[in-house]
């Protein structure tokens, strides 16, 4: 696996500029820039990774390698993957689906379908995911173009949320681009569903978008627009609340990302207060597919922005003690985890680090051995002098030599 300080050596010899350059243009010292590429540092928060990116004008991805799931080598993208992008944006001049094959779907079952994607997606299975997702979009697009204007607007909602997941997956794939290309239609599917959330429920996943193209104000400005939006509405039952809460929680972590802590804390702490109302609001029929918004979501998330903002004490702190609510996905959890790691590698409590990504490992195995950044966990604590039992097994699992 490329050293973090390779590739930002690579991207910064490709842009034709030294390291005092770097520097310069993304307002970091030039110390950092000199001991990542020395490999003196196997890891920088993510502000400075941000602050790298945007001096070298590449997404963030780009300097901590590709998510855990397709890598980008070079090579001719996947068959899975071109299937997805013909599903997102069909071919031009294709002839259209006959009305006649629309009969034998059923829009229960086809919602059905979607919420177990969703469950797919949360438990990082995404090559199963990328497999059965086209076929759901091109069912969902022909229920939306067939029957009565109610059968119709149900059919938009099935495609919305379809194309949603397909944003997400994208994302999660390294590809924003496709991403918002997919949110965008699942946007004008969703203005078409007449559901008022669904299209704030896909702008919280277009301002996810943008904040990993490093667009922190674009992020900001459209989630808080939206939560307004909601809350105008009237927030009255669970969906409402996990709507704005989802939404709330985006305008949030842009703050923070954009420099502004504080004001992101004190939204962060807003947000968890108002998350303990969802029990006492009337539940919808299937949570899945509706934004992760629970007060076990905001404190992970809160845990993140610590940990990502050099307050490790402050992340173990909201960490001890704290029970996950059942309805937080698998791949919240694993953050989770990945977080509590990585704060104590940065207090010096490598038993408390090799505790956790042991625990990471047995609740996700396969998410852990692909995960860029517990690989760069794992580094720091074997370049540390203090090894604790089970450090050297948890290196071996990732594919490093210990």
């Amino acid at each position: 696996m490329e050293h973090l300080g390779d590739r930002l050596a690579r991207l910064r010899r490709f842009s034709g500029l030294s390291q005092e350059e770097l520097a310069a243009k993304a307002g970091v010292s030039v110390d950092t820039v000199r001991k990542l590429e020395q490999r003196q540092r196997h890891s920088a928060r993510l502000p400075t990774l941000h602050a790298l990116a945007s001096g070298l004008g590449v997404e963030v991805t780009a300097l901590i390698g590709d998510p855990p799931a397709v890598p980008s080598n070079g090579d001719p993208e996947p068959p899975e993957l071109v299937a997805l992008r013909r599903a997102i944006s069909p071919p031009l001049f294709a002839p259209p689906p006959a009305p006649e094959s629309a009969e034998e779907l059923s829009v229960p079952l086809l919602r059905a379908e979607i919420s177990d994607g969703w469950s797919l997606y949360h438990s990082a299975n995404f090559g199963e995911l990328m497999r059965v997702l086209p076929g759901m979009i091109a069912d969902a697009r022909l229920v939306a173009c067939v029957g009565t204007f109610p059968q119709r607007a149900n059919g938009e909602a099935a495609l919305s949320k379809a194309l949603q997941l397909a944003g997400h997956l994208s994302i999660r794939l390294g590809k924003t681009d496709l991403a918002l290309s997919a949110l965008e239609r699942a946007t004008n599917a969703a203005q078409n569903s007449g559901d008022p959330l669904l299209a704030p429920m896909v702008y919280g996943s277009v301002a996810w978008a943008y904040q990993r193209q490093d667009r922190l104000q674009d992020a900001s400005g459209l989630a808080l627009h939206a939560a307004e939006d909601v809350e105008r509405g009237g927030i009255t039952t669970a969906a409402s609340l996990r709507v704005w809460g989802g939404l709330f929680m985006s305008g949030a972590t842009s703050a923070a990302r954009s420099g502004d802590y504080s004001e992101s804390a004190d939204m962060m702490a807003h947000a968890e207060k108002e998350a303990r109302r969802i029990p006492k609001l009337p539940q919808p029929a299937d949570s899945r597919a509706v934004s992760i918004f629970s007060t076990s979501s905001v404190r992970i998330e809160r845990v993140r922005l610590a940990v990502q903002h050099e307050r490790p004490d402050e992340a173990i702190q909201l960490a001890r003690g704290m029970r996950v609510n059942g309805q937080t996905p698998p791949s919240w959890r694993t953050w989770l985890l990945l977080d509590i790691a990585r704060a104590h590698t940065d207090v010096g409590d490598a038993f408390g680090a090799v505790k956790a990504l042991q625990t990471l490992r047995r609740k996700s195995p396969a998410w852990m051995r692909h995960h860029t950044l517990a690989v760069v966990i794992i580094q720091d604590l074997l370049a540390g002098s203090v090894h604790p039992p089970g450090l050297n097994s948890l290196a071996e699992f990732v594919g490093l030599r210990t």
